[in-house]
């Protein structure tokens, strides 16, 4: 049986432990190594691999750890000196308090998506992402609240956290070839409703926009890449 709905002051205390898990790139980044990597990895190698000092390293893994996103076992590894066991950081499945409403909703998405279907394209489009837009302001408050606007690259990044609290799997980065900053979401929520009504992405799109006026200031947002496009990932560039 599907679990409840959180209530309001649950789904805030959640997006508040995600957004200090996640909300340090570096740590994302370690934290995406150690997803990579079934058989674990050590303090030793996440340093190595991202170019940190161990206790940086450790730092981080520690923290992941204690958040309930990795866990830790002791085993003799080719790495430990003087025959000294070393921790050895796994993934483990987030917290069940994490399991939050919209990912439970999905009457109410296909709901939405069929409803939007019935008005006029454009008219579709741009109510989802007004709807988007609304929900997005009210997540940055509960992100960032009674807060002072945060730089481009720091709000991007508090938005793909916030989004991977939601179940998008995000990531802010910046693209090589254009070098505009994107956020990438691994993972849609809304599931193959999405895929039957493509407007559903617009919702999207209107939650970074939201987001990110709140956080730094207007900007536009542009979905190159989409589930419905025929695509792996959803990607966002934004201009601002």
């Amino acid at each position: 049986m599907d679990k409840p709905p959180l209530t309001p002051t649950e789904f805030a205390s959640a997006v508040t432990a995600i957004t200090g898990a996640f909300g340090d790139p570096t740590r994302r980044d370690i934290y995406l190594f150690v997803r990579e990597n079934n058989d674990g990895v050590t303090a030793t190698a996440a340093a190595t691999h991202f170019d940190l000092h161990p206790n940086v390293a450790r730092h981080h893994l520690d923290k992941l750890t204690s958040g309930g996103y990795l866990e830790v076992s002791v085993a003799k590894s080719s790495e430990a000196t003087a025959g000294r066991p070393s921790k050895i950081y796994q993934i483990t499945d987030f917290p069940s308090s994490l399991e939050l409403p919209m990912r439970q909703d999905s009457v109410l998405v296909s709901l939405l998506g069929r409803t939007l279907a019935l008005l006029p394209p454009s008219k579709a489009e741009e109510m989802a992402e007004e709807v988007g837009i609304e929900v997005g302001r009210s997540m940055a408050e509960t992100i960032r609240p009674n807060e002072i606007q945060q730089s481009f690259q720091s709000a991007l990044h508090s938005i793909a956290a916030a989004l991977t609290a939601h179940g998008f799997a995000a990531r802010a980065e910046k693209d090589n070839e254009s070098s505009k900053l994107r956020i990438i979401s691994e993972h849609c929520p809304f599931g193959v409703t999405a895929i039957e009504h493509p407007v559903i992405c617009a919702v999207d799109r209107g939650l970074v926009k939201g987001m990110l006026s709140s956080l730094y200031g207007e900007a536009t947002t542009d979905l190159s890449s989409s589930l419905p496009m025929g695509d792996d990932v959803c990607i966002t560039d934004i201009n601002a």
